[in-house]
Parts: C-alpha cells; sequence; structure tokens
C-alpha cells in the first residue's frame, strides 16, 4: 500500500532531509579522502547524528550493523565501513546513509572520486549523478513509477553503462522501505500512478560493465559480478503540485 504523506509529515521528513543533507554534501567531502579508512566514516556520522539528535536508520535494520554503507570500486551497495578498507587514490566510493528525524526518515547516497581517476571513471559517476536528476524530473502528478525508470535506463545505456537491476528505489517515510517499489529500468506509462504527497527514494545504481551482481560472504555487500566499478547516487523526494521537492538537499 502506497502511503501518501500529510503536508505536515512531509515537513518533517525535510527537516530530516537537510539534517542529512549536510552530512553528505558538506561535511563528509571534507573528510573523505585519500588515507581515511571507513571505521573512521562510521565514527564521524555517529557522532554527527547524536549532535543532530538523529538516529541512524540503518543500523539494526534487518540485522545490518551500521549506519552507513561503504561501497568502494566494485562493491555497488551494502558495504560495510571496516577499519581494514583505506581510502587510496583512484578508487571511488559510494556512501549510502539514513537518517530518522523525531520518527521520519529521509535516505540519500553519493558518490566520491579520491584523488585521480580515468575519465570513463568521472564519466560513470558524472552519469549516474544526472540520470538521478533525469528521473526525478519524472516523479510528476499524473506520470507512472515506470517513467522514472525507463528515464534512468535510456540515459544511463546511451553513455554505454548498465543500470542495476538487482536493487531498485522505493516508498519512504516512517518505514525505510514502503510501496511502491521504483526500478532504476523499466516502461514508460508501467506500474503505479503518481500521486501529491507521495515521498520516495530515487537511487539509480550503475556498473561500468554488467548489471549482474553477487553477494560476499558476510551475506550484505554486493559486487558487480565482473568486478567493474560502480557508481550510486540517491535523494528522498516529495511529489507536490509544482513537481518533485528533493528534501534531502541543501538548496
Amino acid at each position: 500500500m502506497i502511503i501518501i504523506k500529510t503536508d505536515e509529515e512531509i515537513e518533517m521528513m525535510r527537516r530530516a532531509g537537510k539534517k542529512l543533507a549536510r552530512l553528505l554534501d558538506a561535511l563528509l567531502p571534507e573528510i573523505v579522502k585519500e588515507g581515511v579508512n571507513g571505521e573512521s566514516i562510521e565514527k564521524y556520522v555517529l557522532e554527527y547524528m547524536e549532535k543532530e539528535d538523529a538516529i541512524p536508520t540503518f543500523k539494526g535494520y534487518n540485522g545490518y550493523k551500521y549506519a552507513i554503507n561503504f561501497s568502494v570500486n566494485e562493491e555497488v551497495v551494502h558495504g560495510f565501513p571496516l577499519k581494514s578498507k583505506v581510502l587510496k587514490n583512484g578508487d571511488v566510493v559510494s556512501i549510502d546513509c539514513g537518517l530518522t528525524y523525531k520518527g521520519y526518515i529521509a535516505d540519500s547516497a553519493r558518490t566520491y572520486i579520491i584523488g585521480q581517476v580515468p575519465e570513463e571513471e568521472k564519466g560513470l559517476v558524472e552519469a549516474t549523478k544526472e540520470s538521478l536528476y533525469m528521473g526525478i524530473k519524472k516523479a510528476v502528478v499524473g506520470n507512472s513509477i515506470g517513467d522514472i525508470g525507463h528515464e534512468i535506463q535510456t540515459y544511463i545505456e546511451s553513455k554505454g553503462f548498465s543500470v542495476i537491476r538487482e536493487y531498485v528505489g522505493h516508498g519512504v517515510g516512517r518505514k525505510l522501505h514502503e510501496d511502491p517499489q521504483i526500478p532504476n529500468y523499466g516502461r514508460q506509462g508501467r506500474g503505479p500512478k503518481i500521486k501529491k504527497n507521495m515521498t520516495l527514494a530515487i537511487e539509480p545504481m550503475v556498473s561500468m560493465g554488467s548489471y549482474e551482481v553477487d553477494i560476499l560472504e558476510d551475506g550484505w555487500t554486493a559486487v558487480t559480478r565482473d568486478r567493474s566499478k560502480a557508481a550510486h547516487f540517491e535523494h528522498t523526494i516529495a511529489v507536490t503540485e509544482n513537481g518533485p521537492e528533493i528534501l534531502t538537499q541543501l538548496t
């Protein structure tokens, strides 16, 4: 069942979203650098959330132990923020994070480039980010969920990359994963109709090679089957009369 939010609920999600945006857009870019390990970033995130009177949504969710997904290079999503995972020049790292504030959730992800990478890898990150905004533009009243995925898939494949199919976007609100599911691929006009005051987490995950993934022995970390590098961007949005409002950005 798709939950239509009240204006008051969206305002609470907006507050959560601003807190998460400040973390991902303003604070983490200053510390996600060569020589830094996943454990230290996890600690930083937890300290930030405590200061903001927020709860790390992911920690404890279905048994997951951490506040963030820390996914490096061929890791698509659900990578662990471990002390042994030290960032080095040429890495591409995706950080996915959920923040709960006064019972309402914001979910967002960014991919960061460490040092210098080949132009094709820059292109992967840029295309994934751009596809997110292209998909968001389709989240308007009267469109279908399939319109979002179709837009993302068409753009990504035009750039020579592949959309991961195993993982999808979703509704979000008081729960991390609500209906509807939002694939990053599909056909126009398919799926539920988009209505005012839906709140959605749109999150393309893209690989340089195959869209197929494997799960590592830890039971969580998803990696590209061909071990090509991957990128991941995500925003939580609200559908309004005037179009989609991105809740997890600063401006």
